[in-house]
């Protein structure tokens, strides 16, 4: 019964001496998330240009016929065994979006410390607009391991008129 009290006082003692705080504590691993500013990537000079020549250059893949999801409602980021996963709600213009993925910016590769992606979700063949906003909400969960967090900060997710961003 002590080595419970004890044990009990230094957890108080610790959540009161800003432990509650630290980067140490699993529970804020990443910080709530907020809005920022989009940024069209046509006129972002900080984006490489990738060249695939070569005869043994890897072919890359079909791209994803998907467009950006109005707007980014929700970002979550839970620490899970051996990474992260990213939980994000979205909200499409349209009825009946499916297939929603977050396609990563630069390759998955942060920049300054910020691991972007985009929200993209397809459009049925006959969009149909209005419906509630819980009736075009879509939802997608992405999984990083730590290999892959290694150098990240922030994790930002674009949406067509919207970003939301989460910081260690």
């Amino acid at each position: 019964m002590r080595k419970t009290g004890l044990a009990l006082l230094v957890v108080a003692t610790l959540g009161g001496c800003g432990f509650s705080q630290s980067n140490w504590n699993p529970f804020n691993w990443f910080g709530s998330s907020e809005e920022v500013e989009v940024i069209d990537e046509n006129t972002n000079p900080l984006v490489p240009q990738k060249s695939n020549t070569g005869m043994f250059a890897k072919k890359p893949p079909p791209p994803y016929p998907g467009v950006p999801v109005g707007q980014v409602k929700e970002l979550r980021i839970e620490r899970v065994k051996g990474g992260a996963l990213i939980r994000v709600t979205g909200v499409s213009d349209y009825l009946g979006s499916h297939s929603v993925k977050l396609q990563p910016e630069n390759d998955g590769v942060p920049i300054q410390g910020v691991l972007t992606y985009q929200l993209l979700a397809i459009n049925p063949g006959t969009p149909a607009g209005g419906g509630s906003e819980i009736a075009r909400e879509v939802t997608v969960a992405h999984s990083l391991t730590n290999q892959q967090l290694e150098g990240v900060r922030t994790i930002k997710v674009v949406g067509a008129r919207n970003a939301l961003q989460s910081r260690r």
